[in-house]
């Protein structure tokens, strides 16, 4: 976790860029991604630099012997317009060169980078700042990232906002990744639900990195993301590295179009797509629309995974409400689909405040599993009621979490057989849900205990009022003497 001392430090830089005019907090992120590359180059070329002196070889320079100037160790002891001269017209064009050097994975990530720190002066501050952070060690740089990223406040376009870590988090453990998948967002945003994975990994299969397979997977061919914000991309790419994962597949594509020509190629994709209302026929991918005759997205980019998922890849989507009961014949054949001819597995409901202040729609997550072949045998459904923070605008942390019960469950569904619908999780029969039209919100299956009241016999009750009229007369009668 990120320390008090180093937020501290990270909010000076923040303030530096609101009081100097750079009020967007995208803008901010992306300058500070910008630096954070920069300084990145230097800290590579001096390992480097020590790994050839101990072994007495030569190594391949990034800054070549007339460009050691813009070396962040070097200008950053400059005079201030001496080294926004540097960084403004030199760095910055040096950085989109690097585009061709394999050796570099950020590069291509920064080839439209645009520099807009207005003046010397607030350079000269901003890279005190950030060079006052310790970003020795991977999971503090990762940390600091996602403090960065927590500073979005406001709703992206398209209708993107950012999922909540800690529901993200959720859904890594529920998916529990494995050395072997192939990962794939095709809405990945910051790649929130990548790095999540790749932190995963780490903890619960450290292994794989001494296997020199694996590990060239986890760094090359494991990880794949892809948005349509070029903002978005850089964060997320450098999201991505600076958790460790050297060169990931961040790109820029429209999923949902016939751009994408994947097919069978992930074993888990965990996502939170846009639900951004109505597109285009002449917009979206013609085979999508051979399964789901839709505008809507978010049935869209359920069909989407069904078909860029291998046979036996999982998958963990968040998905508005509506695509749980439509009653359209596009959400009922989507439903239909997937519950029959693949493996459904679970819906869990969660409370509309999760994605509050970004926005107020209730959403549920549903985990299915690509067959081919059927398999869909009972659902299970959970009433999340708590996350584990209040579920205002102001998403304070509070001691109600139902998030460690869910993962236990979901890992123990044997144990659930015997879990009556009036508890907050329950299976459900195949059968009773195609009875019901595919129906899958919770609220169709779920059963409400009422407790019976006993009220007293209405004699009973009129007495009393009488008794209390008689009551209120005397008290009246009392208090007009007192005044008379």
């Amino acid at each position: 976790m990120i320390t008090g001392e180093l937020k501290n430090k990270v909010d000076r830089v923040w303030e530096i860029f609101w009081t100097g005019g750079v009020t967007n907090p995208l803008s901010v992120i992306e300058q500070i991604t910008y630096l954070l590359f920069i300084r990145g180059l230097d800290e590579i070329e001096e390992k480097r630099q020590k790994e050839a002196s101990l072994l007495s070889f030569e190594h391949k320079r990034i800054f070549p012997e007339d460009k050691q100037y813009l070396r962040w160790g070097v200008f950053k002891d400059k005079p201030a317009e001496v080294m926004y001269k540097i960084v403004s017209e030199e760095v910055f064009t040096f950085i989109k060169t690097l585009h061709a050097d394999k050796d570099s994975a950020y590069s291509k990530y920064m080839s439209d980078a645009i520099f807009i720190i207005p003046t010397p002066q607030m350079l000269e501050k901003i890279v005190t700042g950030l060079s006052a952070l310790p970003l020795d060690e991977r999971d503090t740089k990762g940390d600091l990232y996602e403090y960065l990223l927590s500073k979005i406040s406001q709703s992206g376009t398209n209708g993107q906002f950012r999922t909540p870590r800690h529901i993200i988090k959720m859904m890594v453990e529920l998916m529990q990744p494995s050395p072997q998948d192939i990962i794939c967002d095709p809405a990945a945003g910051s790649a929130g639900f990548l790095v999540n994975a790749g932190d995963y990994l780490r903890e619960n299969h450290s292994d794989l990195f001494y296997v020199q397979d694996l590990r060239n997977h986890f760094n090359n061919t494991m990880f794949y993301g892809y948005d349509m914000d070029r903002t978005m991309l850089r964060i997320g790419a450098m999201n991505m590295m600076l958790h460790g994962v050297d060169n990931p597949n961040i790109d820029y594509r429209d999923s949902l179009s016939e751009q994408n020509t994947d097919i069978g190629k992930y074993t888990l994709v965990m996502t939170n797509p846009p639900f951004k209302g109505s597109l285009d026929y002449n917009a979206v991918s013609k085979d999508l629309l051979q399964l789901t005759k839709t505008k809507k997205t978010e049935l869209l980019f359920l069909t989407l995974f069904l078909r860029i998922l291998k046979t036996g890849g999982r998958c963990a989507s968040i998905v508005p409400d509506g695509v749980l009961f439509g009653s359209s014949k596009a959400h009922v054949a989507l439903r239909k689909e997937i519950i029959e001819k693949h493996k459904l597995e679970a819906i869990v409901s969660m409370p509309g405040g999760v994605f509050k202040p970004y926005a107020g729609v209730s959403t549920a997550i549903i985990i299915f599993t690509k067959t081919g072949a059927g398999g869909t045998d009972r659902v299970w459904f959970y009433d999340m009621k708590a996350d584990g923070y209040s579920l205002d605008d102001k998403r304070n942390e509070i001691e109600e979490n139902d998030i460690p019960d869910i993962i236990t469950r979901f890992k123990n569904l044997k144990d659930e057989e015997t879990r009556k619908r009036t508890e907050q999780s329950f299976l459900v029969p195949k059968d009773e849900i195609v009875t019901n039209r595919y129906d899958l919100s919770i609220n169709r299956y779920k059963e409400i205990e009422y407790e019976e009241v006993e009220y007293e016999k209405p004699q009973v009750i009129l007495e009393r009022l009488k008794e209390l009229e008689a009551e209120i007369g005397k008290e009246l009668d009392e208090l007009e003497k007192m005044v008379g």
